[in-house]
Parts: C-alpha cells; sequence; structure tokens
C-alpha cells in the first residue's frame, strides 16, 4: 500500500518532511534524507502507513531506526491493525506483528478500532482511536437520519453499544448461527425492530461482505433502512453486491485511502453507496494529546 512520512515541530506545526521512502533497485527498502530540520525545536516525525504490505513495515523500520540515531520522537499511524484477525491459533499472527512492531522502538502507535484486545495488549505505546466519535461526527449526527445501532453479531456487541451511547440511539443484536459440527455459518438472526426508521450495522472490518448481506436479510427491512459502517473496507470478492442490501456503506481510510469494491467503477449505479471518513484529524489529534501529555510528564 503506502507509507507517508510527515515531520512535525513542537506538538502540531507541520514542516517539511525530514524524509523520504526510498525502494533500491533489488527490492531493498531505505530512507533519504529529504530537509535538514535541524534547530528548529522538538522533533516528532510521524509515519502513517496504509493496508497490511509487509514491505510497508520494512519500510517503516527504516524509518524508526534513521529517526533514532537522529534523536528525534517518533509516531507511526498504523490505523489498520495488521494480524488484528489472527488473535488465536497457530501461527500467533498478532503476536508476530505486535513484536515486529515493538522491534522499532516507537514511543506512540496509533491504531483505530482493532478486531479484539488481544494484539493491542501486546504492543508497546499504543493509543486506540475508537469510531464512537467518528460515527456521530459523520454518520449519525443528531439523529434524524438513523434511529438505531445493530450489532451484527457478538463480537460486535461492545463497539456497536458505545457507538449507540455516543449517538443518544438505542442499540439492537443480532447473531449468527453456526452448524454445530462443521461450524459453518447455517443463518441468522436479529431481535425485532421497530416498524419505522432506519438502522446503521456496526462493525469493524469488511471483507466480501456476504455476512452482512445475510444480516441484512435476516432483519426484513429494505435497504432504504439500512446503512453499514465498518472501521476497514477491504472489500473485495463479491463486495459491490453490499450496495443492493444497503443504502450506503461507511468506511474510513484506514486501508486505503478510498476503499471501494474491486470489481466496481465509478460508471456502476452502486458506486456512490460506498462512502469514505477521512480520519487523519483523529489520529492527528491522538498525536498531539500525546504529545501534550508527555511534556507535562517531563515537567512535572
Amino acid at each position: 500500500m503506502t507509507v507517508t512520512l510527515t515531520t512535525h515541530i513542537g506538538p502540531g506545526y507541520t514542516t517539511t518532511p525530514t524524509y523520504t521512502p526510498h525502494t533500491f533497485w533489488a527490492g531493498e527498502k531505505h530512507i533519504l534524507i529529504g530537509a535538514d530540520n535541524t534547530g528548529k525545536g522538538p522533533i516528532t516525525e510521524v509515519a502513517r502507513m496504509d493496508g497490511a504490505d509487509a514491505n510497508d513495515l520494512i519500510t517503516v523500520a527504516m524509518w524508526a531506526d534513521t529517526c533514532h540515531q537522529a534523536g528525534s520522537r517518533t509516531v507511526l499511524h498504523l490505523p489498520y491493525l495488521p494480524g488484528a484477525r489472527q488473535d488465536r491459533g497457530v501461527p500467533f499472527g498478532a503476536k508476530v506483528y505486535a513484536d515486529l512492531i515493538n522491534s522499532m522502538r516507537l514511543d506512540q502507535v496509533i491504531c483505530l478500532d482493532p478486531h479484539s484486545t488481544v494484539m493491542p495488549a501486546l504492543i508497546n505505546n499504543l493509543t486506540i482511536v475508537t469510531s464512537d466519535d467518528i460515527i456521530r461526527d459523520h454518520i449519525v449526527g443528531s439523529g434524524e437520519r438513523y434511529d438505531g445501532i445493530i450489532a451484527p453479531d457478538k463480537g460486535a456487541v461492545a463497539r456497536a453499544t458505545a457507538v449507540a451511547n455516543a449517538s443518544n440511539l438505542p442499540i439492537y443484536k443480532a447473531e449468527k448461527h453456526r452448524d454445530p459440527n462443521t461450524r459453518q455459518l447455517s443463518g441468522f438472526s436479529c431481535e425485532p425492530l421497530p416498524d419505522h426508521g432506519r438502522f446503521l450495522v456496526v462493525d469493524d472490518i469488511c471483507d466480501g461482505g456476504g455476512t452482512f448481506m445475510g444480516l441484512a436479510a435476516a432483519t426484513g427491512l429494505t435497504k432504504e433502512r439500512l446503512g453499514l459502517y465498518v472501521s476497514h473496507g477491504v472489500f473485495t470478492d463479491r463486495s459491490a453486491a453490499l450496495a443492493d442490501h444497503f443504502d450506503e456503506i461507511w468506511t474510513t481510510n484506514s486501508y486505503a485511502p478510498n476503499p471501494k469494491p474491486t470489481d466496481l467503477d465509478d460508471t456502476d449505479p452502486r458506486y456512490s453507496a460506498f462512502r469514505t471518513i477521512d480520519i487523519d484529524p483523529y489520529l492527528g489529534h491522538a498525536t498531539t494529546t500525546a504529545f501534550r501529555t508527555a511534556g507535562a510528564m517531563q515537567q512535572a
């Protein structure tokens, strides 16, 4: 995907980036010095990584080593936490990725709405940005657009409940059902919904979207009464068909700058149903808050 490097003086002023990513002809990652920011004040170097490309992680590691040698503070914006879904089993992917991130000795790592609590507990100096304010600010607003939040399964209840509380809306719960012998999905159910109003399904990740389409059918609602928000829109396979079940599909620029289903182009009438929220201001706010907190602790 992409690694973007920026340089900040003090808590928030942005200056010319000190470093630029580079790739040698043979494929090795490297960092070039783009500007000399010596003497401008306390420097915080920030790397922003989209997606989960392992090559990008190596670029970030090279950047971190360069920053450490210069004595600069390091912040990694890693909104999509790679390995977060690999939170059990063999290999224990969450720990493998966490060990790689921790080896960079970063001052702060900022992620968005991780899949579970397992991987966040393994990463040093992690700050989590939740979806509560994002959904309230950009989707729900005053509550006129939606009349309730739906948790699509047990794993999403805590996340959806936090969103419902922040938006002052009721929460409704759905469930996935599995065949006890094969553990394959066998169906979906949802608790009764009001006869009127619109409802927003809230979860963390969408790949192909089959689970959400099954849930939409289980609610018995028309697509005009349903919306979908996922923090991380991977949108593979047949995910364009989500627009046949949901009036609007919201995600963020955590995984890609403007994620859309792989088989969908802007000539398709379903294209406009997929909408992206820029979360960079929320990541930046978390960075500034942590900078000021660290400064206050040093002065105490």
